[in-house]
């Protein structure tokens, strides 16, 4: 992080994740969920919200029914970020069969050279505009291969098509393929290790109820914060933070950090002092720019997570003369 002014932030407002009751933790929290095969990616977030008591969760990535793997939920005020998912790298790990036999080196060969940018046009059971379109394979691996079957890890841009990358690695071989099995190990900062069976979070639901002990709900619901980790950070000031609530801009001297790493138009993520998400929104400038200004909007407000009220009102509506 680059420090660009030095700030303290008033125990009496607001609080650190870890330190929120559970009620709170529940509102803004996540689930690292790792969905069964044969429900819909939709039916499983409803059985999450009634074994959990929720009105409101959503998921961050769609899932095909016979697809298992991480599927990050956002729970009740936590949706209100969840779309930031949507954008974040994901990971797989892919069974690929050809209909006839290439022989195992030829398999990996032709796997290989999919990596970097590719051209992809959405299959016809997607939901988005069938358009020729470009998605970055950020690498590939492939960890076994035989005959007509590869088994093989991929780290690829959001929105990339993996049964379609199966069909298209077959039409470069010469023959046709496709999509054996498939598992998504990873989506933003939420990895297959860490993620919870519908089971096994309803028990430490039902466990909590009854016992009143939270260690367990609080291991499987992880806080908000968790679906922003992968965007650069830039803390904010106590003194700003309300506005940013009530949907106003951060401004360059309401910054007190910013993740050096950061560049204009991408998406960020603001937090307190006290380690909260605040919001989310592109950033106007890049790092060192931030770090020097003294004017100027530091990040637009896109998406606001923490209800206004939360941190002592810092602005003044009052018009000048």
């Amino acid at each position: 992080m680059l420090e660009r002014a030095k700030a303290e932030t008033d125990p009496a407002h607001g609080k650190a994740p870890h330190a929120r009751s559970i009620e709170e933790h529940l509102r803004l929290g996540a689930v690292n969920l790792d969905k069964p095969a044969g429900p819909t990616s939709h039916q499983v977030v409803a059985w999450l919200k009634l074994a959990l008591g929720l009105a409101k969760a959503g998921h961050g990535g769609t899932l095909d029914p016979n697809v298992t793997g991480v599927l990050p939920v956002a729970l009740s005020d936590a949706t209100r970020v969840i779309r930031v998912l949507l954008e974040a790298p994901k990971e797989y790990v892919c069974v690929m069969e050809t209909h006839e036999p290439v022989g195992a080196e030829r398999l990996k060969k032709g796997l290989l050279e999919f990596r970097g940018p590719i051209y992809q046009t959405p299959p016809l059971k997607s939901a988005v505009k069938k358009q020729l379109r470009v998605r970055t394979i950020y690498d590939l691996k492939v960890m076994e291969a035989e005959d007509r079957r590869a088994l093989y890890w991929v780290s690829c841009e959001a929105g990339t098509y993996i049964r379609k990358l199966c069909h298209d690695v077959g039409l470069v071989l010469g023959t046709t393929a496709h999509m054996r099995d498939l598992r998504r190990v990873k989506t933003g900062a939420f990895r297959e290790h860490t993620s919870v069976t519908l089971h096994d979070l309803r028990d430490a639901f039902e466990f909590h109820k009854e016992s009143g002990d939270e260690t367990w709900l609080r291991r499987h619901v992880r806080p908000v914060e968790d679906l922003v980790a992968h965007l650069p950070r830039v803390v904010a000031r106590d003194s700003a933070v309300d506005a940013l609530c009530h949907g106003a801009s951060l401004a360059v001297p309401g910054v007190v950090a910013v993740e050096e790493t950061l560049k204009r138009n991408e998406l960020a993520a603001v937090f307190t002092l006290k380690g909260e998400l605040v919001s989310v929104g592109p950033a106007q400038r890049d790092a060192g720019d931030i770090v020097k200004g003294d004017s100027g909007i530091a990040v637009k407000t896109d998406r606001v997570v923490m209800d206004p009220g939360t941190y002592p009102r810092g602005w003044s509506t009052k018009k000048s003369d």
